[in-house]
């Protein structure tokens, strides 16, 4: 996950949702301040995949018109091998499964191995 720029900063649009769930957060200043929120959102959502933040200068997001979320996924080439629609209406996990079935090997089987009879 990529944290980008906060999508409803109360000092600028803050979403209902946000507001009803106690969720306050202001426009970053510095990148301490958006780590600081971004580590809030994977401590909130309690997500398992790593994170990492975007710079104060969005360069991330900008690169993948990533505002306000999308899903993607990265091939082993570092070429987009799926772009979701904007979120979070057009996340569709399924293409994500199938994009990610499609582009990560696959899993080497493991054999029983048989210990030596004792002598």
């Amino acid at each position: 996950m990529v944290y980008i720029q906060e999508a409803h900063p109360v000092d600028a649009w803050q979403d209902e949702d946000n507001a009803k769930d106690k969720i306050s957060v202001a426009s970053e200043k510095s990148l301490d301040e958006r780590c600081a929120v971004a580590d809030t959102c994977v401590t909130r959502l309690n997500l398992k995949i790593p994170a990492v933040v975007d710079d104060l200068a969005n360069s991330t997001e900008a690169a993948y018109t990533a505002w306000p979320d999308r899903l993607y996924v990265i091939d082993s080439g570092g070429r987009v091998a799926y772009k979701s629609q904007p979120g979070p209406y057009g996340f569709k996990p399924e293409g994500v499964a199938a994009t990610l079935k499609r582009v990560l090997p696959a899993a080497p089987t493991r054999q029983a191995q048989s210990s030596p009879a004792p002598r």
